[in-house]
């Protein structure tokens, strides 16, 4: 019956899915953050920006994980790992290619990161410098480590409210169906149907004669 399926494994290969797509989208944002409006980029320092991109990869992962109605309490540290996890991933991709990028070309020749700078070769190049984002004394990288909390955190509430609500519903529905399946009760040698009376006569009835049943 479909009231006792869990969810797990469908949960977590959506789940999946949608970091990957969101650590994408994030690091192309990192990538290309300076095409952005200057008073978005430099409003608050840049994180109000990227407190919503958090957000924003958070609410896609549980949406992710919890349209195939999970009642895994499993899935739930996963969204976790998925949404923080996307989080660094995206920013550690981001800035690899673009410091790659940077090591590689002249400096007489650098402009603005374009998609042709995409590529395995920038990646490589910039992905042992990448990790300094959280390698660093965290007076300096506390801004990244707030990001990947603030992702996660946000999955592990949502999700655990969708998983909380769909328990709850087929709890009830469980209940609904035992209870329908129920056969009526009847005290012992109580008759499954009870005696038909004889209709009682009224003055327009005629009597039987005296003496004659």
């Amino acid at each position: 019956m479909s009231h006792k399926r869990s969810g797990l494994l469908p949960g977590l290969i959506t789940g999946l899915i949608a970091a990957l797509v969101c650590a994408a989208a994030l690091g192309a944002a990192v990538l290309f953050q300076t095409r952005l409006p200057a008073a978005v980029t430099t409003f608050g320092n840049g994180h109000p920006l990227s407190l919503v991109s958090s957000l924003a990869i958070a609410l896609i992962v549980v949406l992710a994980m919890g349209a195939v109605r999970p009642r895994s309490v499993i899935l739930v540290p996963v969204a976790a790992l998925y949404a923080g996890g996307a989080v660094a991933a995206g920013q550690i991709a981001g800035s690899s290619i673009m410091i790659g990028a940077t090591l590689r070309t002249p400096a007489a020749e650098r402009g603005p990161v374009d998609l042709a700078d995409i590529t395995l070769d920038n990646f490589s190049a910039g992905l042992p410098y990448a990790p300094s984002l959280y390698r660093d004394p965290l007076s300096e990288t506390w801004a990244a480590w707030l990001y990947i909390a603030v992702a996660a955190l946000a999955a592990l509430v949502l999700l655990t409210l969708r998983v909380a609500r769909v328990r709850r519903a087929q709890r009830a529905l469980a209940a609904d169906e035992v209870s329908a399946e129920e056969p009526e009760y009847r005290a012992p040698f109580e008759p499954v149907q009870a005696p038909s009376q004889k209709p009682t006569a009224d003055l327009f009835t005629p009597r039987k004669p005296a003496g004659k049943d």
